[in-house]
């Protein structure tokens, strides 16, 4: 600190404690105490404003390097225009998938995009066509009445 050491303290502490007496002392240490705090706080505050009349003028000069650079332009470093296009494609993204889930959901008998294609086998060139099957030239069976459609015949019958 101020170049004491401990054996110098201990006589400063008995001559204070001589001159000044038990009964003053703790006064007198509590009001130098307060003093100390003050002085610190002072210095703190002091130290602050340098390091920040340092840090403005390394700002400053920051920005005259920055200003003076040439081909250096500063409007094309703005984040606010990359986070725009950044969202924009997000919501072109989004708006196509849902545009696709939404025709899936329209037409649920298309098959959807990322269904895996299964190739029919080719028929064989070799082979001429011949007439069709007499099974595959007969009209398809009627479907059965239902029992909903039996009920009011059953009805009609008996009434």
């Amino acid at each position: 600190m101020f170049g004491i050491d401990s054996p110098e303290l201990l006589v400063i502490a008995i001559v204070a404690l001589v001159v000044i007496g038990p009964k003053e002392l703790p006064g007198l240490l509590r009001t130098w105490g307060r003093w100390m705090g003050q002085m610190r706080n002072m210095a703190a505050e002091f130290r602050g404003h340098v390091d920040e009349m340092v840090r403005q003028s390394e700002l400053d000069e920051v920005k005259k390097q920055l200003e003076s650079a040439p081909g250096l332009d500063l409007q094309s470093l703005d984040p606010t225009k990359q986070i725009k296009s950044a969202i924009q494609e997000g919501m072109a993204e989004g708006e196509k998938a849902f545009n696709e889930a939404k025709a899936s959901f329209d037409n649920p008998l298309a098959e959807p995009e990322s269904a895996p294609q299964i190739a029919a086998e080719p028929a064989p060139a070799e082979m001429a066509p011949e007439a069709p099957p007499a099974e595959a030239a007969a009209p398809p069976p009627a479907p059965a009445a239902s029992a909903e459609e039996e009920k009011p015949a059953k009805a009609a019958a008996a009434g």
